[in-house]
């Protein structure tokens, strides 16, 4: 236990609470002297106050220059194989643009799923997790021919994959006619199942059109009847003593519930997905360890800080807004500010015609207007007072 004069000295230190209780949890059960305990306290409320901004401190503009700089001298690779063979991942400037515009669908969407611990050590089990993300069609389950004569599509499953892959065989013939209808929306066929022979025939319902039976026969082969449809690919890496699955292609939720996946570190570059299934806390470190990850990358340093106050306010309303026009920019408070981003005129007669005031309080404004800003010494006001006789 800490003693009792040391714990007062905590509680009534200027720092918050989060601090008061990291300390408290250092120093319990360890025996220090007076001496001790002051230098570490000392330390800690030098390092507490170091991080702190001053005030007035025009963080946004530091944070937009941090950011921008070196965001400048990136390179404009499009795709790297980052470490991982056949797996394609957009980095540099195109990353960090995405991130920034809060992009609906990255351009090369891909996951790092990590497994649980018994999985994570057994490359077999790894690999049987991977089987069921990644998506496979029906073309690599067995034989299928186009039977021109009888105006078919024959499918013989080849047993030995099924149980190489762990799957039925009669699960295969459920799903694949189930998976036309649902996910390829097709419909114009109908079906037969061998379940002695593994076969499975499917039957054009216009049995007189040739371009009907091929049509089905081009179905057939790409209907994914194992895995996610989402995950085109899966690679299987071991790093750091553990199996890891890189993945072309993103569906979080679907993934989640894959069995072996251990859903507290895995994690996907789509951020808006990232939003929808995890919430806007997750969306909101995914914009930090994704635009770090890009920067850093490059061998660009930026202070975490700058790229948290950016996600912070693209998070802020409770979903991820982007920083341009359509997002945060286009929704500021100052005419002005507005009018200074893009589409000028729009923004000014708009504001024209509903007859909007600017309190011209931020930067932007006040440097249109040629007015000092409302930070650092700018935000000081002088008063002179007539001294009484």
């Amino acid at each position: 236990m800490i003693s009792e004069k040391f714990s007062k000295k905590i509680e009534s230190a200027p720092l918050p609470p989060k601090t008061k209780d990291q300390l408290r949890g250092f120093l319990e059960g360890k025996e220090l002297s007076d001496s001790q305990f002051k230098q570490i306290f000392d330390r800690v409320v030098r390092e507490y106050q170091s991080t702190r901004i001053e005030a007035c401190e025009a963080v946004g503009v530091i944070a937009a220059q941090s950011i921008g700089e070196p965001g400048t001298q990136m390179t404009m690779r499009t795709f790297h194989y980052a470490g991982v063979a056949e797996i394609n991942v957009t980095l540099g400037l195109p990353r960090l643009i995405e991130i920034m515009d809060a992009r609906k669908e990255p351009s090369t969407p891909t996951m790092t799923v990590y497994l649980e611990s018994e999985y994570g050590i057994d490359r077999d089990r790894a690999r049987e997790v991977s089987w069921q993300i990644e998506a496979a069609p029906l073309n690599e389950f067995g034989d299928i021919t186009t039977d021109m004569e009888n105006m078919q599509v024959v499918v013989h499953l080849n047993t030995k994959v099924c149980d190489k892959r762990k799957i039925a065989p009669m699960e295969i013939m459920d799903i694949a006619p189930k998976k036309m209808r649902d996910r390829r929306h097709y419909r114009d066929f109908e079906h037969k199942i061998d379940e002695d022979n593994a076969t499975i025939i499917f039957l054009p319902k216009h049995e007189e059109s040739y371009q009907n039976l091929f049509q089905l026969a081009e179905h057939v082969r790409n209907v994914i009847v194992q895995g996610i449809d989402d995950i085109l690919r899966v690679v299987v890496r071991k790093e750091t003593g553990e199996y890891i699955l890189y993945t072309e292609g993103s569906n979080l939720k679907d993934v989640f519930e894959v069995a072996g996946v251990d859903t507290t570190r895995t994690r996907t570059n789509n951020i808006s997905e990232a939003a929808s299934v995890l919430g806007i806390e997750a969306a909101r470190n995914a914009i930090i360890y994704e635009a770090l990850s890009t920067l850093g990358e490059q061998g660009i340093l930026v202070d975490v800080r700058h790229i948290m106050l950016v996600a912070d306010m693209m998070c802020m309303d409770g979903e991820v807004k982007q920083i341009g026009r359509h997002g945060i920019a286009g929704e500021k408070e100052s005419v002005l500010s507005r009018a200074a981003f893009e589409v000028t005129v729009n923004h000014l007669l708009d504001a024209a015609v509903a007859n909007e005031v600017d309190e011209l309080s931020g930067v932007t404004e006040n440097v249109i207007v040629g007015q000092p800003i409302q930070l650092g010494t700018g935000d000081v006001k002088l008063i002179a007072v007539k001294p009484e006789n």
